[in-house]
């Protein structure tokens, strides 16, 4: 069933008109963004290179593990601040380079890369935190979000137990969501089977390989100390995309809105956009650094074509105008949507 939105012309109207006044106010300076991800990603890149090339050359087992935490949250911080615009084609010109490294950077953290850009723009970016039409959703059965999913008694005290329960998000997600994906997202036709079929083995094998199999021949560490070290690289991407992303959208004040059976859900495009939405530091450009945008995270679905470059000073523009038209916007700081979080689980919990 196809997601449609209430037709609000008052909100339709601010839409265009805010999408002017960003075309007017904001230049667009092409050789400065193309500048900023160019030394953007020296840094990011030299970070990731140097942290696995001490993977094997360092010989204390306790530095070992840390080095390969730290190439792993590396690795995420490459998804934050390029996959992500990289899958909107929002940085290169031409779509080819955006796919290439959108798909090279997705491996290095061993998500399939063309299953979550289906899922994540053909169904999060259309109906945020809309039950059956946002497969972000699909959250495990511990946890519960939304207010009208079924509440189970051990739900009273998911507020605990959820942060717990985070640190094996990666690793579900690259050894087994991922799997449940490609039966559901595969192209119909044999031949895109096939493509998407050698494509996904392919993938999940290089990154067994460069951060599993290499390490384990190549490093100074026994393969207990390299396994040891493996998990707790993924405990800590886990916490940290997964918190990332629930203080984007699941955070006290943000909005569930619902759909009847015909599928019409009950507020227009743009409100959905915005209420379902939470920034943090929407103005700062150390944060949008950091964060790759997706702190500026109302712009971003409201404007998902436009790099993260462009979002601070983007901001200031959307947030005058929603502002003016007495339209609040959702927006705490980081450790705040993380407690916000929290205290909407315990809310959850108990809340039927």
């Amino acid at each position: 069933m196809k997601a449609k939105h209430l037709n609000v012309t008052a909100h339709t109207d601010l839409y265009k008109s805010i999408y002017n006044q960003i075309q007017v106010k904001l230049p667009m300076d092409k050789r400065k963004a193309n500048r900023y991800f160019v030394l953007k990603g020296l840094f990011y890149f030299s970070l990731a290179i140097t942290s696995y090339i001490l993977i094997y050359t360092i010989s204390n087992p306790i530095a070992f593990v840390l080095n390969f935490v730290l190439f792993g949250f590396i690795a995420v911080l490459l998804c934050f601040n390029f996959a992500h615009d990289l899958s909107h084609h929002s940085i290169f010109k031409h779509p080819f380079w955006d796919n290439l490294f959108f798909e090279f950077i997705y491996t290095l953290v061993g998500a399939h890369p063309e299953a979550w850009k289906k899922r994540h723009i053909n169904s999060h970016h259309i109906a945020p935190n809309v039950a059956n039409f946002d497969t972000d959703l699909a959250i495990t059965g511990l946890i519960r979000v939304l207010p009208q999913g079924s509440r189970k008694w051990y739900h009273k005290y998911q507020y605990i137990y959820a942060p717990f329960a985070y640190m094996s998000y990666s690793f579900y997600w690259v050894f087994m969501k991922d799997f449940i994906v490609l039966r559901q997202f595969a192209p119909k036709a044999k031949k895109q089977q096939l493509r998407y079929l050698v494509t996904f083995i392919a993938l999940k094998s290089f990154y067994l390989f460069y951060l599993l199999i290499l390490p384990i021949l190549y490093s100074l560490q026994s393969i207990w100390v390299v396994l040891t070290a493996f998990l707790a690289m993924h405990m800590v991407q886990s916490l940290y995309t997964l918190f990332t992303f629930f203080i984007t959208h699941h955070v006290n004040g943000a909005n569930y809105p619902t759909a009847n059976k015909e599928g019409l859900i009950n507020t227009s495009w743009f409100m959905n956009q915005i209420k379902s939405s939470n920034d943090f530091y929407p103005f700062s450009n150390m944060a949008n650094f950091i964060f790759g945008g997706v702190n500026n995270h109302i712009a971003h679905h409201l404007f998902p074509n436009i790099s993260h470059y462009h979002y601070p000073k983007l901001n200031r523009i959307l947030y005058d105008a929603l502002l003016e038209n007495n339209i609040i916007p959702n927006q705490t700081t980081y450790l705040g949507g993380v407690i916000s979080h929290l205290k909407l689980l315990k809310k959850r919990g108990v809340q039927n």
